[in-house]
């Protein structure tokens, strides 16, 4: 909506997104090697299982936000493995961002030097959403204010303050995530 009914994002609003981006690389090929011993897939060469020790080792002691080289390497091999793939083709079954085959498919373009996160690196990158954020737009005659609330069960009951002198509401939800389980009831 930012992109579409404001001025989108400045340079330097889109820089303060790397981090985030980095973030979301590092917790999706996590989420995916985690995946691997739960679902019991194997990798498809023997030797990455080391790669796959050594990731969780610097990603226990690299500083948030940022993207060495050996950790870009170890990822790069994680990501070429047969296993690995398997494991990706399976995401519905663990909890996974939409946008983990973005991003590790264009770890090249995003972690080199000078790199500027684009607009569609932005709108694909996740944050957890705590407490409620507002944007008003305008179409037409009509004013809108729209409410980005935190789904985590905890933001659930701030929901209801929203829901003063509305007269319609919309309620919006990705299509890739028909078949996902919530985090904290696997049965939901």
């Amino acid at each position: 909506l930012r992109i579409i009914h404001q001025d989108g994002y400045t340079p330097e609003e889109c820089m303060e997104f790397k981090a985030i981006i980095y973030g979301n690389i590092l917790q999706s090929i996590l989420a995916i090697i985690r995946a691997m011993s739960t679902l019991g897939i194997d990798y498809a060469e023997s030797s990455h299982a080391d790669d796959g020790r050594q990731l969780f080792n610097l990603a226990d002691s690299i500083e948030e936000g940022t993207m060495p080289p050996e950790l870009v390497d170890c990822i790069k091999k994680l990501w070429k493995d047969g296993g690995v793939q398997a494991c990706f083709d399976r995401a519905a079954e663990y909890q996974l961002n939409d946008s983990a085959a973005y991003y590790l498919n264009q770890l090249d373009r995003i972690t080199a030097p000078g790199y500027l996160p684009n607009e569609q690196d932005v709108l694909r990158s996740r944050v957890k959403t705590t407490g409620i954020i507002e944007t008003k737009f305008s179409v037409k005659d009509l004013n809108f204010r729209m409410f980005d609330v935190g789904g985590q069960r905890s933001e659930r009951k701030k929901w209801i303050h929203c829901f003063e002198g509305v007269t319609c509401i919309i309620f919006c939800g990705a299509l890739s995530a028909y078949d996902m389980v919530l985090v904290e009831d696997d049965e939901v």
